[in-house]
């Protein structure tokens, strides 16, 4: 599993790649460097690239709320490209419908669409 994260601040764009199977210790960087940006008053629009998507790391506590709540609504929008055959698992897990960000799914090879979306 991988993850890496890149932020332009210009565009407050954070595009974040994740490959493998997602482990909570990494989910958890990615709140935490992502929330240093909210709190300094930007509104970040989140590009989630899946590439190889295995899931997310048995055992672990996902059920864990606190950045949703915390953080939801300072996230412009979240775009997440190649979610494919997991699309219901990931709009569950984003909390797409109960959130007041805007989420989108797009294929894989879309991601210059998603792009365009979030910066649109």
């Amino acid at each position: 599993m991988s993850t890496n994260l890149s932020y332009d601040p210009a565009t407050q764009l954070a595009e974040l790649h994740i490959s493998g199977i997602l482990q909570r210790t990494d989910m958890e960087a990615f709140e935490k460097e992502i929330a240093q940006h909210m709190d300094a008053g930007e509104r970040p629009r989140v590009l989630v690239l899946l590439e190889d998507f295995g899931g997310w790391q048995k055992g672990e506590d996902w059920n864990n709320f606190d950045f949703m709540f915390s953080y939801g609504d300072k996230i412009a929008k979240i775009a997440i490209c190649g979610a494919g055959d997991r699309q219901s698992e990931v709009k569950a897990f984003t909390g797409a419908g109960l959130r007041p960000t805007p989420v989108m799914f797009f294929a894989a090879e879309e991601t210059a669409a998603a792009r365009a979306w979030l910066l649109e």
